[in-house]
């Protein structure tokens, strides 16, 4: 039940045994852990000294860590929400119970796709995403310019010429349009169109250098391509499908129970402070 000094106790959950101090299992007097000390709880037996229970002992160290820390910091690989909560209800800690059934802690699935149109010479693009954050992300990154039409015949005789910024179409929020290179269609030229995407300088005209930078960048931003298919071969229309895991925020609960939430960079820089 308790080693030699009477502040630590050591628990067999479900054949996983953790060591801690009475303190961070009274950290909640109302829960079953504050009773399991008193003995008036008929869930945990003593076995060799030892509280057991028969409950999930890899989900019972992130009850245990919560007690410890105040916070419900998850692995990036965790997806058993379910299961915690339901460890959480067991053992009647009401602030984890009640935070772990927000939908918002969740990790969720972003999905991203990228359509490319590839012509002679000029290239479409099309880029949806199910979250819109990231749309506004990439429009701020990404500049389209073209060259100024002029009636003053030396521009044709420049090295450079002078360039205005066009507007990048957004039919939703969720989706952006936009085009590079020279079209010829239907008899008519428009100004070339050159891409940035911030923090790439270059201005490119040629479409798959652009495909190249944005798929580059979005790989750095945490997205893994998953399938590439052809939409319309006729049209020459390519699909890029890329998937990104949206990371819950950590839970910091205060002694006055108010919640605050903090990201990992945050937790960090507070514990570089200690």
């Amino acid at each position: 039940m308790t080693t030699g000094n009477k502040e630590v106790v050591t628990l067999n959950v479900g054949g996983q045994k953790f060591t801690t101090l009475v303190s961070t299992l009274r950290r909640f007097s109302d829960s079953k852990l504050a009773r399991m000390l008193d003995g008036s709880d008929p869930e945990f037996r003593v076995v060799n000294g030892q509280f057991f229970v028969d409950r999930d002992g890899s989900l019972f160290k992130y009850i245990l860590d919560y007690l410890r820390t105040r916070q419900v910091s998850l692995p990036p690989d965790f997806f058993d929400y379910e299961g915690l909560t339901r460890e959480a209800e067991f053992y009647e800690i009401r602030l984890l119970v009640d935070y772990l059934s927000k939908d918002s802690i969740r990790q969720r699935l972003e999905i991203l796709e990228v359509r490319f149109s590839l012509q002679e010479t000029h290239s479409f693009f099309r880029i949806f995403c199910s979250y819109s954050s990231t749309i506004e992300m990439l429009a701020a990154r990404i500049c389209v310019f073209a060259e100024q039409a002029s009636t003053n015949w030396n521009y044709a005789y420049q090295p450079q010429k002078p360039m205005a910024p066009v507007p990048l179409q957004r039919p939703s929020h969720h989706d952006l349009v936009f085009q590079c290179g020279t079209n010829y269609s239907a008899g008519e030229e428009f100004a070339a169109r050159y891409v940035t995407i911030q923090p790439d300088d270059r201005k490119l005209i040629n479409g798959t250098n652009v495909l190249g930078l944005l798929v580059d960048i979005l790989l750095k931003e945490g997205f893994r391509l998953i399938s590439t298919r052809t939409v319309s071969s006729e049209e020459k229309v390519e699909c890029y499908t890329f998937e990104r895991i949206k990371r819950p925020q950590i839970l910091t609960i205060s002694d006055g129970l108010r919640t605050e939430h903090a990201n990992h960079q945050t937790k960090h820089s507070k514990t570089q402070r200690k």
